[in-house]
């Protein structure tokens, strides 16, 4: 990722659409939600947020399922 977007940093106009292209490109290929935040260093609000901007459909949670 991009050192230059640290922590706590804004992420605006061309570098948040670059970073949103890198995200939806790693979530494509399976990474979670919580390791793009981990290796961004952003929150999990954050990153969820930024691939709703780029238009990335999210897979459904994991785990067992109730049955009704």
């Amino acid at each position: 990722m991009n050192d230059a977007l640290g922590k706590g940093t804004r992420v605006a106009g061309e570098n948040r659409s670059e970073l949103a292209v890198e995200l939806k490109r790693r979530y494509d290929a399976g990474e979670s939600i919580r390791q793009l935040a981990a290796a961004t260093g952003r929150s999990y609000g954050f990153v969820h947020r930024l691939l709703g901007e780029a238009g990335v459909e999210l897979r459904g949670r994991g785990g067992a399922t109730r049955k009704a």
